[in-house]
This record gives structure tokens, C-alpha cells and sequence, in this order.
């Protein structure tokens, strides 16, 4: 019978121990705590709890209703007309957001260099971070009705500079991240060599920071297109702007030919979008294609 020889451990080395078992009552207690939240806020919120079994079938009425436009053959009058004019007001969504990105892009690229804590000293850091907070934390639409409308006018001028300055904040917070992650060992090298500090941010920071932030870009565009939809209903031009008239005047058809033709292009500019943002950050290799394939899934 063949016998398993124990080796001690070598001299200086430390016995082998099992790990810790984890604190089950760490996750017990977080996992009350929430749904104690959950309860509080169900309790406390002023909502009629009693109607929500109702909401399937009121939904269904309003689908219905929407549908008919829909279905109708939108080369007969008068829902030609109207598939036009819809599609035209989209399009001016899409320039409106198209608009409110490149101004939030290039607001918010130096504020994300003057907001990376591996770039700037605290104190500018912290300064940046709180006014970047702060734009982050007023909606687009407030900024449409208290600033942009006021100064601008009613049209889509006003609601594309809302959506690009509501821009700047995530932007400015997202880019900081991006710029906070890169490789140090780059930039090391290109200050070993006695470069200024700006050669340093343009070889050593900007090439790996550079295509997140222009994802970032990218997917910024996509939420501005729903919001725009939004700013329409105070004004602020867009294709919202006939859907408030449609929903105060009940026409139910031409609202369902609204949301079929938002519907649509959202999500066709969402694959489009998804589409070159994995070319930007995968590059154009195998694996590039691989990730296209599951954006696309």
C-alpha cells in the first residue's frame, strides 16, 4: 500500500490556514434594511395602490386606440400628411440633440481633465466636481423654461442648448472617470523623457482616454434624442411639441403614429450608435467584430 508522505512547511514560511468564513449577518442585515426602505416608501408614497390591478386592461384600451393610425395605409389622406409632418418634426429632434452633444462635448472635455484627480491638483479637482454636481443635478427641462426659453425664444435653438449644457454635467463626471483609469505607466514614460505637461496629457493620457470619451459622446446622444422628445412640450421645438397638442386633443390615431415613428428611430440611431462604439473602443480587429456581433445580438 502506497503511502502519501506530508512535507512540513519550510523553514520561515507561514502554516497554511483556511480562509475566514464571511459574516453572514453583513448581507442579512443590508438585505433588511432595504426592503425596510422598500416597505417605507410603498407605505408612505401618496399613490392609489388599489387601481394598479386595472392597469393591464386600461393599457391595452390605449394601445388599441394608438394602433388604428398605425395600421392605416399611411399613403391615404388625411395620414399621408401627418406621417410627413411627424417624420419632419423627428428629424428636428435628431438635430436638436445632435446640437445639445457637440456643445456638451466641448464644454465638457477640458472639465473632465480639470476633474481627474491623476491630472489636477485637489483643490481645482474638488471645485470642478461640485459645479459639475450641480449642472448634473437640474434636469433639461428646468433649464429650458427658467434659462434657455427666456433668453432664446421659443424653437429648437432653446431646447438644443438645454440638452447640450444638461449635457456637460455626466459628461464632464464620466470623462474624469475615463481619464482616472488610464495605464500610469504611459504617462511615466512620456515625463521620463522631460516633456511639458501638455506634450504629457496628448501622448500619454489623451490616446487612452480618447475613444471611452468619444463613447461617452455617443451614448450621451442617444439619451439627448429622448430627451428633446420631452423639451417639444414646453416649446422648446422638436417633435414633442405636436405630441402635447395631440394628447390635449385626444386624437388618438395621430398619437400612435407619434410613438411609432420616436419609437423607431430611437432605436434605429441606438444600434447605429452601439454599432460605432465598439468599433471606436475594439478597433477594427477580430475582436472588434466579435463585440459588433453582440451589440448587435
Amino acid at each position: 500500500m502506497s503511502t502519501v508522505e506530508t512535507r512540513p512547511p519550510a523553514s520561515g514560511a507561514a502554516p497554511a490556514t483556511r480562509p475566514r468564513r464571511p459574516n453572514p449577518w453583513k448581507q442579512v442585515t443590508g438585505s433588511a434594511v432595504t426592503a425596510a426602505i422598500v416597505v417605507l416608501c410603498v407605505l408612505t408614497v401618496d399613490a392609489n395602490w388599489g387601481r394598479l390591478p386595472q392597469a393591464p386592461g386600461i393599457l391595452g384600451d390605449y394601445v388599441q386606440l394608438m394602433t388604428r393610425g398605425v395600421l392605416q395605409n399611411p399613403m391615404n389622406d388625411p395620414y399621408a400628411e401627418y406621417w410627413s409632418k411627424a417624420f419632419e418634426y423627428m428629424v428636428e429632434s435628431l438635430q436638436m440633440a445632435w446640437i445639445g452633444t457637440l456643445v456638451g462635448a466641448v464644454l465638457s472635455f477640458p472639465a473632465a481633465f480639470l476633474a481627474a484627480r491623476n491630472i489636477s491638483p485637489r483643490p481645482v479637482v474638488f471645485v470642478v466636481r461640485q459645479i459639475l454636481n450641480v449642472i448634473r443635478a437640474v434636469p433639461e427641462l428646468i433649464l429650458a423654461i427658467a434659462i434657455m426659453l427666456p433668453i432664446f425664444g421659443l424653437g429648437p435653438l432653446a431646447g438644443a442648448l438645454a440638452l447640450g449644457v444638461g449635457s456637460v454635467g455626466t459628461l464632464g463626471k464620466l470623462g474624469s472617470e475615463a481619464i482616472e483609469a488610464v495605464d500610469p505607466r504611459p504617462i511615466e514614460a512620456v515625463s521620463a523623457t522631460g516633456a511639458p505637461r501638455l506634450h504629457v496629457l496628448a501622448w500619454g493620457v489623451l490616446p487612452q482616454a480618447l475613444p471611452e470619451i468619444v463613447a461617452l459622446w455617443l451614448y450621451r446622444f442617444e439619451i439627448n434624442i429622448r430627451a428633446g422628445a420631452i423639451l417639444g412640450a414646453v416649446g422648446a421645438g422638436g417633435i414633442g411639441s405636436i405630441l402635447t397638442q395631440l394628447f390635449a386633443a385626444r386624437l388618438w390615431d395621430r398619437i400612435g403614429i407619434t410613438l411609432f415613428i420616436i419609437i423607431a428611430v430611437t432605436v434605429l440611431v441606438d444600434q447605429i450608435s452601439a454599432w460605432v462604439r465598439h468599433r471606436i473602443i475594439a478597433g477594427g480587429g477580430k475582436d472588434a467584430a466579435a463585440a459588433e456581433a453582440e451589440a448587435l445580438a
